[in-house]
């Protein structure tokens, strides 16, 4: 009798250890079963997000609402009631974009920012679209959709869509009018120069 009341002691500990660590395991499955379809993992109000890189802040994400959906097969993050976001480049030059919603997905790193966007780069060139995309890997920046973008001089560009590196060093558009504003007494002695 009591080498069977061992073993049943024996059994049920080993049935607690592994219930314990099959438990521990699972965590993440059993959080996720415990949402509802399409409810985020996580909800943040009146959020302000700051990246750093070596100690140095890179990039400051401001947003009313943030809903984190990390927890789907193809996770993202979203921003429905708009986002603004400041970032600065290697040589500390900051620029903006704001828009009246925004999702990022992380497996593509790309961000869809849509409604009202606006940006606004260190060297004050201003583009206005409906919709904009930044792959943030590839540092491309593109829409499909009719966009403006006013220069410094005054001079502006309206254009069907474009494709354009994050910096704007390479540019393609398609389908464009607009004002170039030239300096005529630049061009007299750049003129002159070349007699």
């Amino acid at each position: 009798m009591i080498t069977f009341s061992h073993s049943i002691k024996s059994v049920v500990a080993i049935l607690f250890a592994i219930t314990f660590f099959s438990c521990e395991g699972n965590y993440k499955n059993v959080k996720k079963l415990s949402l509802k379809d399409n409810e985020p993992l996580g909800i943040g109000k009146d959020v302000n997000f700051k990246y750093t890189d070596s100690g140095k802040v890179v990039a400051n994400v401001i947003t009313p609402l943030f809903l984190d959906f990390s927890n789907l097969k193809f996770p993202y993050k979203e921003f429905p009631k708009g986002v603004e976001v400041h970032f600065w480049d290697k040589k500390d030059q900051k620029s903006t974009v704001t828009s009246n919603y925004a999702i990022q997905y992380e497996n593509t790193g790309i961000v869809d920012l849509r409604d009202s966007v606006v940006l606004v780069t260190h060297d004050s060139l201003v583009l206005r679209a409906d919709q904009l995309y930044w792959d943030q890997k590839n540092k491309w920046v593109f829409t499909n959709q009719p966009y403006q973008i006013e220069f410094k001089d005054g001079s502006y560009n309206d254009g069907a869509w474009f494709d354009s590196s994050q910096d704007f060093t390479t540019f393609l558009s398609r389908k464009n009018e607009g004002v170039q504003l030239i300096d005529t007494k630049k061009e007299e002695n750049n003129a002159q120069d070349n007699i």
